[in-house]
């Protein structure tokens, strides 16, 4: 079988060719996309990329509303306790005592309706742990709001000594620095709180649940938007 040389005639035919189907010309390779083909695949798209987005945010997108006025919310408790972080302290560590005595009450409940239980005395002594603390979170909210000040700073301490050790365990990519600098934030925020301790017991709880409020209440209310978006 012998190759044929193109005809004289053979430039035109290109240029026709080009002209009704559209080549994009590239340095490897020449594909042929019609308008038609163009259309479909970016209609396709446009549909496996909605049921993505159905399927990530499953029940959350059939109401939409509840993600969004829940956001809302979040962000004006936030809002509000950035404005009055000392209040704010206050009355999270009455919240706190609410929960450790619901809890202690539930927890002695249930050891007493357990009977034959090997761990019913252990369990009666943790519910009543848990009834003293809240009972002494509700009398002393200032000695209370220094014991949890000095949970956080042990936990930013505690977390970036953790991430250092993985930074360094992966030093062979280029993307431990991001490691070693998420360390140092959290070793310094340790040490900013120590360093005003114990006046900074007074505001720091309140800010730091309002920081974590505000930024809830901004996902809840873009996923609110996204999912609304769908239903359009």
């Amino acid at each position: 079988m012998f190759f044929t040389p193109p005809g004289p005639d053979f430039g035109d035919q290109i240029c026709n060719i080009r002209a009704q189907t559209g080549f994009v010309d590239t340095v490897e390779a020449t594909f042929v996309i019609t308008p038609i083909e163009s259309i479909n695949m970016a209609e396709l798209n446009t549909a496996q990329i909605n049921e993505i987005r159905t399927k990530v945010l499953g029940a959350a997108a059939k109401v939409p509303s509840a993600l969004i006025g829940l956001g809302i919310l979040f962000i004006v408790l936030g809002m509000i306790g950035i404005a009055g972080q000392t209040l704010f302290s206050f009355i999270s560590v009455n919240i706190l005592g609410i929960f450790l005595f619901a809890g202690g009450i539930l927890q002695g409940a249930h050891a007493l309706k357990s009977q034959g239980w090997k761990s019913v005395g252990v369990q009666l002594v943790l519910a009543a742990l848990y009834i003293v603390a809240a009972i002494f979170t509700w009398a002393f909210p200032i000695p209370a709001l220094e014991a949890i000040t000095l949970w956080l700073a042990a936990i930013f301490f505690i977390t970036g000594a953790l991430r250092l050790v993985s930074a360094f365990q992966h030093r062979h990519f280029r993307e431990w620095f991001w490691l070693v600098l998420s360390s140092a934030i959290s070793i310094l925020m340790g040490v900013l709180i120590m360093n005003g301790y114990p006046e900074s017991s007074l505001w720091l709880p309140g800010m730091l649940i309002a920081i974590e409020l505000l930024l809830q209440g901004w996902s809840m209310l873009f996923m609110g938007l996204a999912a609304r978006s769908l239903i359009k």
